[in-house]
C-alpha cells in the first residue's frame, strides 16, 4: 500500500511504502535527516510525524528516523523536520 508523505517545512511530498525506512524515504525526495550514531541512542535524526491531513490530522508524535519506518494503516503521514544547529 502506498502512503503520500510530506516533509515539512520545505512542503515535500513523496509516495512510500509501508515499512520503508523514513531516511530512505527523505533521501528519495531530496531531502537530508541529520543522523548521529544511526541506532536512535543520540536522537539526531528527531522529527516530528503526524499521521492524518489538517484539522484531521492526529496529534504529532517524535520519533527517530533512523529507527523507524512507514507506519501501516494510514493514507498520508506529515513529518516535521527539526534544524539542529550543532548536527
Amino acid at each position: 500500500m502506498s502512503v503520500q508523505i510530506c516533509f515539512l517545512p520545505d512542503n515535500v511530498t513523496v509516495s512510500a511504502e509501508v515499512g520503508e525506512p523514513l531516511l530512505q524515504v527523505a533521501n528519495r525526495a531530496g531531502l537530508s535527516i541529520p543522523t548521529g550514531c544511526l541506532m536512535g541512542s543520540c536522537y539526531a535524526c528527531e522529527v516530528e510525524l503526524s499521521v492524518g491531513v489538517g484539522e484531521a490530522a492526529a496529534e504529532a508524535t517524535a520519533v527517530r528516523a533512523c529507527i523507524s519506518s512507514v507506519p501501516p494503516g494510514c493514507e498520508q503521514i506529515t513529518i516535521s523536520l527539526f534544524v539542529d544547529p550543532t548536527w
